[in-house]
C-alpha cells in the first residue's frame, strides 16, 4: 500500500548500516522500509563511528540513500541543505545531538520530530542534566515528539519539558524477515539476545544465568556484545559476541523459550517494548519476559507471553509446560505481532502524525490513538 503524498523525509539516527552493540539500526531498517513500501523518500544521515566502520553489516540499505559524515564540520561542508525536506527526524543518542539539533532546526524547510528510541533513558538524564543528546531547552523546538514508549510518559513530555506533540512510534518487526521456520531444531531451550547492560545484567542473572546453573541439562545461549571478558559463564551457557540481524530468525527459531529483560528505566516507567519482543513473537518462539507497567497492552500475559519474577519461575516455565501449550502462546503472541507491530503500520501510524502535525487546528491536541489492547484481536487456533 503506497500513501497518496510522497515524502521526503531526512533522519538523522544513531545507526542504520550497524547493528553492532545497538538496537537502534533494526528499527530504523524496519520503519525505512515500510516508509519506501508507502512511496516516501528517505535519506538516512549516520554519523561514521569507527565500531560501526569495522561491523558495518547493511552498508548501502536499498530503501534509502545513507550519508556518512566523520564531524560536525563536515556536515556543515558538504550536506548545507541536509533540512530540506518534508520531515526532518533527529533520533537519540546521535554523537552530538545537541548540537546538530541546533544546527539543523534553523535549517528545516518543513516538519520537524525528535524521534527517542531511548524515552525513560532520556528523561531520568534529562533530570539530572546529564543528556549528551538532547537538552531541555530543545523539546519544545520539534514539531513532534515521536516515542518508543508510550502510556503516561506521552504526558509528562508535554506537560514538564513542554513537548508540542508526543506521540508512541514504539518498533516494530519486518514478517518477511521474521517467521517460524518448520522442522528447526530446537537446540536450547532457552536463549537470550541483547548488548550488556549493568541495569540489565541483574535480571539476566536471575532469569537465565542462574536457572543454568540449577538445571545443568538444560541448554542456554546468550548473544550480544561488549560483556566483561571477565565474567564466567555456565558451562551449560554457549556465547556468540555478536549476531547480525540476517542470523536473528535463525537464533530465536532454535530456541524452545526465548528470553526478553527489560531495562531499570524501562521498567520504571512501563509501555516500552523491546524490538526483541516483536522479533521472537514473530518468528513463532514463546517469549519469557520480566514484569513491566503496560505489558498487558502489548500481549496478554500467561496467554501470549509468559511472565516470570524469579529463577524458580523460568525453570517452571522451561520444565513444567507441555510443547502444545507453548505452541499455543506461541501463535498468538505471532498474530498479535502481526497484526499490530509490524513495520507498514509503524510507517502508517508516522504518516498519520505528519498530516496531523501538519493541520494548523491539531496544535496541542491530544491523540485520540490508543495503544492496541490484548482482547482487540479475536483468533482460533
Amino acid at each position: 500500500m503506497t500513501s497518496e503524498h510522497p515524502l521526503d523525509i531526512v533522519i538523522f539516527g544513531l545507526a542504520i548500516t550497524s547493528a553492532w552493540g545497538n538496537g537502534h539500526a533494526t528499527t530504523y531498517r524496519a520503519l525505512v522500509r515500510g516508509l519506501a513500501r508507502r512511496g516516501h523518500r528517505v535519506r538516512f544521515f549516520e554519523r561514521n563511528m569507527p565500531w560501526y566502520a569495522d561491523n558495518r553489516d547493511l552498508p548501502k540499505p536499498r530503501y534509502c540513500d545513507v550519508q556518512l559524515y566523520s564531524n560536525l564540520e563536515e556536515l556543515e561542508r558538504r550536506f548545507p541543505d541536509a533540512g530540506r525536506a518534508d520531515l526532518v527526524i533527529l533520533g537519540s543518542y546521535v554523537p552530538e545531538g545537541k548540537l546538530v539539533a541546533e544546527w539543523l532546526l534553523p535549517r528545516a524547510s518543513g516538519l520537524t520530530a525528535f524521534y527517542d528510541i531511548d524515552t525513560p533513558v532520556t528523561i531520568a538524564k534529562l533530570e539530572r542534566d546529564e543528556c549528551e543528546y538532547l537538552a531541555p531547552a530543545l523539546v519544545p523546538r520539534f514539531d513532534l515528539y515521536l516515542s518508543f514508549a508510550g502510556g503516561p510518559i506521552l504526558q509528562r513530555l508535554q506537560n514538564q519539558f513542554g513537548a508540542r506533540r508526543a506521540r508512541p512510534l514504539y518498533c516494530s518487526v519486518e514478517p518477511c524477515d521474521y517467521f517460524p521456520v518448520p522442522g528447526a531444531v530446537k537446540r536450547y531451550d532457552l536463549g537470550y539476545l541483547g548488548t550488556y547492560s549493568v541495569d540489565r545484567q541483574p535480571a539476566l542473572e536471575r532469569m537465565l544465568l542462574e536457572p543454568a546453573r540449577r538445571w545443568s541439562d538444560g541448554a542456554f545461549c546468550v548473544a550480544g556484545a561488549q560483556y566483561p571478558k571477565s565474567m564466567i559463564w555456565p558451562a551449560n551457557v554457549a556465547r556468540a559476541e555478536h549476531l547480525v540481524p540476517a542470523a536473528h530468525p535463525g537464533f530465536y527459531n532454535h530456541q524452545r523459550l526465548t528470553l526478553n529483560v527489560t531495562r531499570a528505566d524501562m521498567v520504571a516507567s512501563g509501555h516500552a517494548p523491546s524490538v526483541r519482543l516483536f522479533e521472537a513473537a514473530a518468528c513463532g518462539v514463546p517469549i519469557i519476559t520480566d514484569e513491566w507497567r503496560g505489558l498487558q497492552d502489548f500481549f496478554a500475559p500467561d496467554r501470549e507471553i509468559l511472565v516470570a519474577h524469579s529463577t524458580q519461575d523460568v525453570l517452571a516455565c522451561l520444565r513444567n509446560i507441555d510443547s502444545e501449550q507453548l505452541q499455543r502462546i506461541a501463535t498468538l503472541a505471532r498474530l498479535r505481532v502481526l497484526a499490530h507491530h509490524t513495520a507498514d503500520r509503524r510507517a502508517a501510524e508516522l504518516e498519520a502524525y505528519v498530516w496531523e502535525a501538519a493541520t494548523p487546528q491539531a496544535e496541542l491536541r491530544p491523540s485520540r490513538r490508543s495503544d492496541p489492547k490484548p482482547d482487540a484481536l479475536t483468533v482460533t487456533v
